[in-house]
């Protein structure tokens, strides 16, 4: 039995996105089964772990996921679950906050994950929608966000779901690691 019209077109349409905004290919595989969480059953996709950005002036930057698509789910990214924060400081002055994921979409390595700001110290950012790329290469690990080219969450008011920028940030070696658990919908 085929999925509904508007079921396959809108997972087509965000593994397009999927493919324009990341461009990468591959799968992350950690020890025992990937995406596999309790019950044995691997999950439709998955974003976890945890790492600081590399910064030539000393920034601390760490950002953390624990996004997750279940299996039963595989046809709907916007039903993922989970959360991710980030910090960011510099000389005792900064930010930090935590968003409750609304999208998660993988493909290989990348993973686009997005999620509306639940608690922060950020003024103005409480209930913006952010959107993060992260690309698992092991050791040397990207990530990128919606606000790159704006500078702060702030500035990201009306972006959509599974939104995020390409990974051109570099964490930090030893600092920690992305997993990712490539999507397989079926198309």
């Amino acid at each position: 039995m085929k999925a509904p019209v508007h079921r396959r077109t809108k997972v087509a349409a965000i593994g397009a996105a999927l493919l324009i905004t990341a461009g990468a290919t591959g799968s992350a595989v950690a020890s025992g089964d990937p995406g596999s969480r309790g019950g044995g059953q691997r999950e439709a996709a998955a974003l976890t772990g945890s790492a600081k950005l590399y910064r030539s002036l000393g920034d601390d930057i760490t950002f953390t996921f624990d996004a997750h698509l279940a299996a039963k789910n595989t046809d709907d990214p916007l039903k993922a679950t989970g959360t991710f924060s980030w910090s960011h400081y510099l000389n005792g002055k900064g930010a930090w906050a935590k968003a409750r994921v609304d999208c998660l979409v993988t493909g290989g390595k990348v993973a686009v994950v997005s999620g509306v700001i639940t608690d922060t110290d950020l003024e103005g950012a409480k209930g913006t929608r952010v959107g993060i790329t992260v690309h698992d290469v092991g050791r040397g690990d990207r990530l990128g966000y919606s606000w790159a080219a704006q500078g702060s969450p702030v500035e990201t008011k009306d972006l959509p779901r599974c939104v995020g920028s390409a990974p051109f940030e570099k964490v930090t070696e030893g600092s920690g690691d992305f997993r990712v658990v490539p999507w397989n919908p079926k198309l």
